[in-house]
């Protein structure tokens, strides 16, 4: 049985509520689908992605030693429990890969963390925390295979509930999994969950295939993001009773997500951030007749130059 219920969400949103943003739901025209896409922008959150909110569920629920808190990330989660060490004014390491994107590294630099930047992708930034954990005895908050992070990220489904109750469908973009293991873990019979992976990073969709969690080698532009190489051992036992199906999306799709969101409603997102619409933008994922589904911008950690050059790209 899944740590991860309604009521340990609820729970964490309580503990919570007083630091994030409830943030908006706009409703969009999309081409060839014909109710109303709810687009959640939580790339209004705190720092820019839905990971404030797992940053604070670990920060309220434990006493944090003398050490601090440490972290391994793309980018998104660093600055996340950088942010809200900051708030607690406790220090804090980040480790992130030489692929994380130089704004997310500059924005974890200003709030005051102390940055690691080494090693090819997340795993590597992972082992080089695991080993700091050991020798400092910081707390180490997992990006998204631990409860509490989980249990965070699942309180942007409870808002949703609220502000779209007539979704039949939430799509969400997957990286280690702890945003879909939230969500799936509120709405457990109730909307439909649909994951939306990178084709280079298809963590769940490969678990899946395999009936287990199984190594991925992490590629693309949304690779920062979304770029773990293996799912969450929590979020994988969630996802497999309570997670619909999950679709596939290219780079190219990502871009014109990302394109799309910009000319239609001047949101600028990341590409990990851009994935759950892409996958309607590419018939990835294509609605029923009347289907009302809800799609998660996750994610707006990006810089001009490269969004202009994704854009330029479509």
């Amino acid at each position: 049985m899944s740590m991860n219920s309604r009521q340990t969400i609820a729970g964490a949103y309580e503990r919570i509520r007083h630091a994030i943003r409830l943030t908006p739901v706009m409703d969009v025209e999309m081409p060839g689908i014909t109710a109303p896409v709810a687009l959640k922008l939580e790339c209004l959150q705190h720092t820019g992605s839905f990971k404030a909110r797992g940053a604070m569920a670990n920060l309220t629920a434990a006493d944090v030693p003398p050490a601090g808190v440490t972290a391994a990330s793309g980018g998104n989660h660093g600055l996340a429990v950088a942010w809200a060490a900051a708030r607690y004014g406790v220090a804090a390491k980040i480790f992130v890969p030489a692929i994380s994107s130089p704004a997310k590294i500059a924005r974890i630099r200003a709030t005051g963390a102390e940055v690691v930047v080494e090693g090819d992708h997340y795993a590597a930034a992972l082992a080089l925390c695991q080993a700091w954990t050991a020798e400092s005895g910081a707390l180490a908050i997992h990006a998204y295979d631990a409860p509490l992070t989980i249990d965070g990220q699942g309180t942007l489904a409870l808002e949703l509930e609220d502000q779209v109750p007539d979704a039949d469908t939430v799509l969400v973009a997957v990286g280690g999994g702890g945003l879909i293991g939230g969500v799936a873990a509120w709405c457990d019979g109730g909307p439909k969950v649909v994951g939306v992976e990178p084709e280079g990073c298809p963590t769940l969709h490969s678990a899946l295939a395999a009936g287990e969690p199984v190594e991925v080698s992490p590629s693309g532009i949304a690779a920062d993001s979304l770029g773990a190489s293996r799912i969450g051992a929590l979020s994988f036992a969630i996802a497999r009773h309570a997670v619909d199906s999950v679709r596939l999306v290219t780079d190219a799709d990502i871009r014109k997500a990302q394109a799309w969101l910009w000319d239609a409603v001047r949101i600028v997102s990341e590409p990990g951030g851009a994935a759950a619409v892409a996958a309607l933008l590419s018939d990835a994922y294509r609605p029923g007749e009347g289907e009302r589904v809800a799609a998660i911008v996750c994610g707006a950690n990006t810089d001009p130059e490269s969004f202009a050059r994704a854009i330029a790209q479509t």
